[in-house]
């Protein structure tokens, strides 16, 4: 790490302390740090930890510290000093290797199955002297130890006794940054890129350094910087040294950089008259540039591919296939520990009718033809990160190939940065989908962590909502999506209210009134949205580009399945996608019994109808209504949650800062009215084809 980069570190590592000076404004994330409340817990903590004994020097040996002195010194209000030597109530932390009082506690074979990000967090008994130990194989993982710690005493727990053993499920846990190199963000929500690429390498932004820190905060260890639809300047060589400086920053906090790759860079860049795969000067060049990178960023993660979709280039442009293209570059990758991730987000009107099939139809031939360094990133859906899509059927029905989950963390579909939906409870919902490739139990879960095939690697991305906005995501709410990303991708075991609560008394402190109702509202958040927006199974119901506001008769004229009415199927007979074996016969994509389940309307769960039926509008529902009468019922009671979710918030006026309070007051009156909008516009359309009465709340209440 060069002395620039590790003093901007230092700098930026200040900064959140200063913060702590200023009115609350959502900078400082869930790292708030404040002081402990309660006299007899603040005692607990001050006896518990009386000093620190850390003895590495390494750049992430350095951020666990003050790390910790930082957090010590905000949660007991005063300083707590760094030792050489344990006494009664030190915490040490360091590496058998590091610390030699660590080594004399012999958990060298308690270390060894964790890795190096793993981690001991024990209470113990040296010489006489109650201490707490933060262990791990490496540096890193010791710093991952100081987060979990650090978020014990934010959320007031006991620390007595402690005994946990952590290590992530998964491998790789990256955001994915859709920013452009002029300072845009491609559904991006928050303000412009956190990268300053006019200022790089020769200045340094201290809010790349506490990106970095929050990344670590909750285990994320990988950044890919910039979009999907990638412009090749990204690797030419006056931008890599940028890079450079960036991979420099995030390096002390274990956040590797990655970077999308633009297919057809060899020919774009003006070196080569082609980029087929399978040429010989085209693997040449993406050699030579691969060790360009790796002569700059020795710890380069790799590059994410969209290739062959929405006019990207890619390998079908020379009859290749995904496997060849994606391939080519892998070898150029693997002597260097690189990976490819190469994204299933492909829909061929060509290939099938049903836009939602097309992925699966490209993908399962190629199953077993991937190098080992590639992985195929798959949406969780099988069409595009909507509010409620059934798992994508690619799940399960590629065991020879590692599978990375991609999720989106921007709201691009669900409110953006002006509704609170929190997000957890749709990512649970994915994972605990059971996909049946094995028999029963064989879930998402599974896929994604490697476990269901035997794949060592494993990978889960998330498209990242940050911006330069001063609160990162635009919405202090949206914050605890980029938080559950990362807490779910370290443990995809956790529940999605744990995470709720964890956030909550994070970012807004222990005051149990408020935990209680920020928790509860966060939980109902994304069903009430699902109600007032597209209940159902409904899918597609939005306006053109811009994705924000409905439109479900949109016809696009550009490609019919960028059209809302493509979607949604209304008619006077009723209205759904039929996606039945007398449809488009998508529901035999999945395994067995999902098939049989999803094919009969009786059946298929109903959450999931209108994705798979068109149902006449005078069907009858598990509730007993009519679907038209459900609908109503349905769009009329998310608009009351929505106005339920804004009247909890007011009661917590006085209880949070009234800052952040009054810029949330200010974005739910905004989701109230848009619910409501939404209600109108859709049922407005939806009535037109049933020649009945318009709606009225009296009459569907």
């Amino acid at each position: 790490m060069s002395q620039r980069w590790l003093a901007l570190t230092i700098i930026g590592l200040g900064l959140w302390g200063a913060g702590k000076s200023r009115a609350e404004d959502g900078y400082r994330l869930w790292l708030r740090y404040a002081p402990v409340e309660d006299p007899a817990l603040r005692e607990a903590y001050d006896k518990a930890f009386s000093s620190i004994v850390l003895p590495g020097d390494a750049p992430t040996d350095r951020a666990a510290l003050k790390e910790l002195q930082d957090g010590l010194k905000g949660y007991l209000g005063k300083p707590v000093p760094r030792l050489e030597e344990a006494q009664e109530g030190s915490l040490i932390v360091g590496t058998p290797q590091s610390c030699p009082l660590i080594a004399r506690l012999g958990w060298e074979k308690d270390l060894e199955p964790l890795g190096e990000e793993g981690y001991l967090l024990r209470s113990a008994l040296l010489d006489g002297r109650h201490v707490t130990v933060i262990a791990s194989e490496n540096s890193l993982g010791c710093l991952y130890g100081v987060f979990h710690l650090v978020r014990l005493l934010g959320t007031r727990q006991p620390v007595a006794g402690l005994s946990l053993s952590e290590k992530p499920k998964i491998k790789r846990r990256i955001l994915d940054h859709w920013d452009n190199l002029d300072g845009s963000i491609e559904r991006g929500y928050a303000g412009k890129s956190l990268w300053k690429w006019d200022e790089l390498p020769g200045k340094g932004d201290e809010r790349v350094t506490d990106y970095a820190r929050a990344c670590a905060s909750v285990g994320i260890n990988g950044a890919v910087l910039n979009n999907v639809n990638a412009d090749p300047l990204i690797l030419t060589t006056p931008y890599l040294p940028k890079v450079a400086a960036l991979a420099d920053a995030f390096r002390p906090y274990g956040v590797r950089v990655y970077l999308s790759a633009n297919f057809g860079a060899p020919k774009a860049l003006g070196a080569l008259a082609t980029a087929d795969p399978l040429n010989p000067s085209v693997a040449k060049w993406w050699r030579e540039k691969v060790n360009e990178i790796y002569r700059l960023i020795p710890d380069f993660g790799g590059f994410l591919v969209k290739a062959n979709s929405e006019g990207q280039p890619g390998p079908q442009d020379y009859g290749r296939t995904h496997a060849e293209g994606a391939n080519m570059l892998a070898k150029a990758l693997a002597p260097h520990g690189g990976v490819v991730m190469w994204r299933a987000f492909v829909y061929n009107d060509s290939v099938d009718k049903d836009r939602i099939k097309r992925a699966y139809k490209e993908f399962t031939p190629l199953d077993g033809q991937f190098d080992p360094n590639v992985f195929v990133q798959v949406k969780n859906g099988p069409l595009d990160f909507q509010p409620r899509e059934p798992f994508s059927p690619l799940f399960g029905a590629m065991p020879k190939t590692p599978l990375a989950a991609e999720w989106e963390v921007t709201q691009e579909y669900l409110g953006q940065s002006t509704h609170l939906v929190y997000l957890a409870p749709l990512w649970r919902e994915f994972l605990d989908s059971d996909t049946y490739a094995k028999g029963s139990d064989s879930t998402v879960e599974k896929v994604v962590t490697g476990e269901l095939d035997g794949h060592e690697d494993s990978l889960v991305a998330g498209v990242a909502n940050t911006g330069d906005d001063r609160n990162w995501c635009g919405h202090p709410f949206a914050q605890a999506n980029w938080y559950a990303f990362g807490r779910l991708a370290w443990d995809p075991a956790l529940s999605a209210e744990t995470i709720a609560e964890e956030w909550a008394r994070l970012t807004w402190g222990n005051n149990p009134q408020a935990v209680s109702t920020i928790v509860s509202m966060m939980m109902v958040s994304r069903e009430a949205f699902v109600d007032y927006t597209c209940p159902l199974g409904l899918a597609g119901v939005f306006e053109k580009d811009l994705h924000y506001a409905p439109d479900p008769g949109m016809v696009d004229p550009r490609r019919e399945d960028w059209s809302a009415a493509y979607y949604v199927r209304a008619d006077e007979k009723g209205l759904g996608f039929d996606r039945t074996r007398q449809g488009s016969d998508a529901v035999d994509q999945y395994h067995a019994p999902l098939p049989d389940q999803f094919n009969g309307l009786s059946t298929c769960p109903e959450k999931y109808l209108l994705w798979f039926h068109h149902v006449a509008w005078d069907d009858k529902m598990e509730s007993g209504k009519t679907l038209w009468d459900e609908l109503c019922g349905r769009y009329s009671r998310g608009v009351t949650e929505a106005d339920q979710i804004k009247s909890q918030w007011e009661s917590l006026k006085g209880k949070v800062d009234d800052e952040r309070w009054q810029e949330v007051e200010a974005k739910l009156d905004q989701q109230v009215k848009d619910a409501a909008a939404w209600r109108e516009k859709c049922l407005g359309y939806f009535q037109k084809f049933i020649k009945k009465l318009v709606f009225s709340e009296k009459t569907i209440l």
